[in-house]
């Protein structure tokens, strides 16, 4: 890796005395030019959008959105090199209105100075900054004085105003795969800081790291310590669990154990066993399992194994994962918790899942019928003319709101039953409706009133 920096730094104290600095693995293997960076190819990749923006030679304002640990902040030194622009990084966890004042000031020094120089201004976490604090920047990023660069964690839709998201490019970045994190470890093998690595803790190093590059870096600074403390050369599996501890041994994000432990929350929800459902969940929480993955596999189970039989289950599991965001670990387990035994005693059904699966399958199999003409919008009097819209029954005029005996699929085309209700929940009184339907439509057309030849009803 080209410009990494040596572990330490001399400084000077006010004694006059020599004292040491010790500079993080992770901030010596920060990438110094765009093409160090690891990952986000579908961002940095040749042709690809962000690479763009660095080779046009014009800044622009923009959020990364991303997890902890992807080079965030790394892009935004590098936006800075790129375009040799005065960085003054804000934290919006530590700073305020008076950290923006200051930043304005020395980007209107640096503007105005004997060699112009522009400012990008990286202000990271930005979510929590409030609605105030986020509109002191709009002034200055539409004047120009400086370029605005913002990340967080947080969905940028929600968390940053709509004022300055406005103007401003979001990027998303993703967390690191396994062989970003490969590479990442050879990186740091070649400082020669880091002892070797059997492949096994390599595995389990990238796995434990969870997609984060400074997880990842942190944890192999600790190993190198605690290696040459006791003067190893080499680590294998066992060593680095021992020396890592329980949590990291729990861990297996990636392997058969992680994803035999998910397995078995999710059946023991399908199988309707409370008890064995919490027991699953706590090994997951215990083993070290990211809750927010453990609330968006509960969504899953609210639509694929109760469906319509409940449909308050969905909505739990979505609170559920709402409430985990807001609070965090451990208060906001239980609201995890309480969402696996609803989901767990909930009636289960299984009909929209292997409808939708069905329906798939036949697009894929029927291809791409045309609309049927009274079926198609006609918001123009040339539409009207090549009669779209023609002969639809507008329901909302019809007996019960159905008009009877109307077709909607494709002209040509066979209807095909792809939703059953099971006789479950409330998919129980969903059949008996559907049945009766199902009967009125079938007397309609036997009796030949399947269109009724009213024009241009309400599209």
């Amino acid at each position: 890796m080209s410009g990494v920096a040596p572990p330490r730094t001399l400084l000077r104290d006010n004694g006059g005395m020599a004292a040491t600095l010790h500079v993080p693995l992770a901030e010596r293997l920060r990438p110094r030019s765009l093409d160090d960076v690891i990952g986000q190819t579908h961002l940095l990749g040749p042709g690809m959008p962000l690479r763009l923006a660095f080779e046009s030679g014009r800044p622009h304002s923009c959020i990364l959105w991303g997890p902890p640990g992807v080079g965030k902040t790394t892009l935004a030194r590098l936006m800075a090199q790129a375009f040799d622009a005065q960085f003054i990084a804000i934290s919006a966890v530590l700073g305020g209105v008076k950290e923006i004042r200051d930043a304005v000031q020395q980007a209107e020094a640096a503007r105005s100075g004997l060699h112009p120089q522009p400012t990008l201004v990286f202000v990271d976490e930005v979510h929590r900054f409030n609605k105030a604090q986020q509109d002191a920047f709009l002034p200055h990023v539409e004047s120009g004085l400086f370029t605005f660069v913002g990340a967080t964690t947080e969905n940028p839709s929600f968390e940053v105003n709509a004022a300055l998201l406005s103007r401003a490019t979001v990027y998303v970045l993703q967390p690191l795969t396994e062989g970003d994190l490969q590479t990442l470890i050879d990186r740091a093998l070649a400082t020669g800081e880091v002892p070797a690595l059997d492949p096994a803790a390599r595995q389990r190093l990238a796995a434990y790291a969870d997609g984060d590059a400074r997880r990842l870096l942190n944890t192999l600074e600790t190993v190198a310590v605690a290696a040459r403390a006791q003067g190893r050369g080499h680590v294998d599996d066992a060593w680095l669990l021992t020396t890592l501890g329980e949590r990291l041994r729990r861990y297996d994000k990636g392997g058969d154990q992680f994803y035999d432990t998910i397995s078995a929350l999710h059946k023991s929800v399908r199988g309707s066993d409370p008890d064995a459902a919490l027991y699953w969940l706590v090994r997951m929480l215990d083993g070290g399992a990211d809750p927010r993955y453990v609330a968006r596999r509960l969504i899953r189970m609210a639509t694929e194994d109760i469906g319509l039989a409940d449909p308050r289950a969905l909505r739990l599991a979505l609170d559920a994962a709402e409430v985990y965001e807001r609070l965090g670990s451990p208060e906001g387990e239980l609201a995890l918790a309480q969402a696996v035994v609803y989901l767990a005693v909930a009636p289960k059904s299984n009909a929209v899942y292997t409808a939708y699966k069905a329906a798939r399958t036949l697009v894929a199999r029927e291809g791409t019928r045309p609309v049927p003409l009274h079926l198609r919008n006609a918001p123009t009097a040339l539409m009207k003319a090549l009669d779209h819209g023609r002969g639809y029954r507008y329901a909302h005029d019809e007996p019960d709101a159905f008009a009877a005996g109307e077709r909607y699929f494709p002209d040509g085309m066979d209807e095909v039953r792809l939703y059953e209700p099971v006789p479950r929940g409330l998919e129980l009184r969903i059949g008996e409706r559907l049945a009766e339907l199902r009967r009125r439509n079938a007397e309609a057309r036997a009796s030949g009133g399947s269109r009724r030849a009213d024009d241009h009803q309400p599209s």
